[in-house]
């Protein structure tokens, strides 16, 4: 009879070892397609306003770092430095590329028209959005960085920080324009061509539709978010065909003050500084009234907008 150690080897079978490999990763074969990952745009909290808080949220940590309404706001997943370079860069190609239309359109007698001239605009704000919106949220507005912060879909901490970028933008964009055009930069300034009343009340009700349109498409997610970028686009366009031959269409301070240092002319200047912080704040108030809740209709499905 064999020893229990000579059994015991016969019957031993040595596992081979398990090879280890990296996890799947998109675009693998094998792997995921896409990943898992959403970010949504001109939404601080992933479409979701903000948690009431105790305190008004105007203090905030050192620069690169998340800030907090002391302890209740939700950390984003950006750092600020990051958030204000993307909003820099994103409204400097806004502002000058909306300011070139109508300055090429008096340089070269009317060669934009005024369909030119909105889509300068329109595709400029499409493309800023699908590029940066994951990133800073591409606001490119104080109107909306402020109508945002009013109805706590954004941290009233960070809004200094990105009107400073906004204006600061929209001014350097400006002069890289009049060097470029000079002395055709007068063409991309926005003053009214009807009275000063008219003039406000256009740039109130247009930035109320493009504040109603981007609150819808960027806070609720029953909204097609990929098409984020295009809605808010066409918004912008339509808003200036109606508007531009009267008050300019600005909707936007910045696109107003901007072009107003550059060239020295500051008529009606309050008017897009006023009417259109009153018109966006009231638009995405409407908005926020009328979303329906969440109990009133079925699950919204799963959407995904700004994929990075």
């Amino acid at each position: 009879m064999a020893p229990p150690e000579a059994e015991m080897a016969t019957v031993a079978v040595t596992a081979p070892p398990t090879p280890v490999t990296a996890p799947p990763t998109p675009g693998t074969p094998g792997g995921p397609l896409i990943t898992g990952m959403r970010v949504d745009s001109m939404s601080f909290d992933h479409r979701k306003p903000m948690p009431p808080c105790k305190c008004l949220p105007v203090m905030g940590h050192n620069w690169g770092q998340h800030d907090t309404c002391f302890t209740d706001f939700p950390s984003p997943g950006v750092s600020l430095t990051r958030k204000l370079g993307a909003e820099f860069v994103g409204t400097f190609i806004l502002i000058f590329t909306a300011t070139a239309g109508p300055i090429v359109n008096q340089k070269y007698d009317g060669a934009e028209t005024l369909i030119g001239n909105a889509a300068c605009a329109g595709l400029a704000v499409m493309i800023i959005i699908l590029s940066t919106g994951h990133i800073s949220g591409a606001h490119l507005n104080p109107s909306l960085t402020i109508a945002f912060a009013a109805l706590r879909h954004f941290p009233w901490a960070h809004v200094p920080a990105y009107i400073a970028a906004q204006v600061s933008a929209s001014i350097c964009a400006s002069f890289a324009l009049k060097a470029v055009f000079h002395p055709f930069m007068s063409g991309g300034v926005t003053v009214p061509s009807v009275s000063v009343g008219q003039a406000f009340a256009l740039e109130f009700i247009i930035t109320f539709i493009l504040l109603f349109v981007v609150t819808a498409v960027a806070t609720d997610t029953r909204a097609v978010g990929e098409l984020a970028g295009i809605a808010v686009g066409a918004t912008v366009m339509l808003n200036i065909l109606v508007a531009g031959p009267s008050s300019g269409g600005s909707m936007n301070p910045v696109r107003t003050l901007g072009p107003a240092v550059a060239s020295g002319n500051y008529r009606s200047l309050w008017v897009y500084l006023v009417a259109p912080t009153l018109g966006a704040i009231s638009g995405a108030a409407v908005y926020t009234a009328v979303k329906l809740n969440d109990n009133e209709i079925d699950p919204p499905r799963q959407v995904r907008s700004f994929r990075r």
